[in-house]
């Protein structure tokens, strides 16, 4: 693993999220009842959320990403911000990002053609077919993944990505789910709501030890 672009994009993506720590967010005390996230990538997703709320035409959705699991788990959540239920899915990282094909997210970068995945807060923008079908394009609103657009980082369905607990296939880098919910992530969060990809302390911890 290469260590020093680890450390850069790290504390990139620290120095983009730091502003936002004195945010109040005791009024989403109704979020997520059965702790599916963890609270520390919650509370970095709920201050950025507060952060961006000019930015955003859907607020009633907000996504978070914790790449801090390693791919077999549902790592993807999406939160209705009413009732506060959560749905979780499998999601699949960049090659880059994986090297050794072991599930687990161990380095990111906003450079194009680095095959990895960008952590940081992303605005869901405009639906288009591709390559794989329908897709949904992401704008990036954070120093490590201010080129997601120019990079073609978008969400869309894959093959390689499956609804079982088992390592998922890795992609050029963007945060792609299985062909069977694609449709149903584009309808509920295209055209305007915030994703969230961080990681975890604690998920992270817990991932390098396995």
């Amino acid at each position: 693993m290469n260590i020093k672009v680890l450390i850069v994009g790290l504390i990139l993506f620290v120095l983009s999220t730091k502003v936002l720590a004195d945010v109040d967010l005791t009024h989403y005390d109704h979020l997520d009842s059965e702790h599916l996230i963890p609270d520390d990538l919650l509370k970095k997703a709920l201050a950025a959320y507060e952060a961006e709320q000019d930015s955003l035409k859907r607020k009633e959705v907000l996504t978070v990403i914790d790449f801090g699991k390693r791919s077999n788990h549902r790592r993807l959540y999406i939160v209705d911000m009413k009732s506060g239920a959560v749905e979780a899915l499998h999601v699949a990282h960049g090659k880059g990002s994986d090297p050794d094909f072991d599930g687990l997210a161990q380095k990111f970068s906003n450079t194009p053609d680095s095959l990895m995945s960008s952590l940081g807060v992303y605005l869901t923008a405009e639906t288009y077919s591709g390559e794989h079908g329908q897709s949904l394009r992401l704008d990036g609103l954070s120093a490590t993944n201010s080129k997601a657009r120019a990079r073609a980082i978008v969400i869309h369905g894959a093959n390689y990505v499956t609804d079982q607990n088992r390592v998922q296939g890795r992609s050029f880098g963007c945060p792609a789910v299985s062909q069977a919910n694609i449709a149903k992530v584009i309808s509920k969060i295209g055209g305007g709501s915030l994703i969230f990809a961080g990681i975890s302390v604690s998920e992270e911890q817990s991932a390098r030890a396995d």
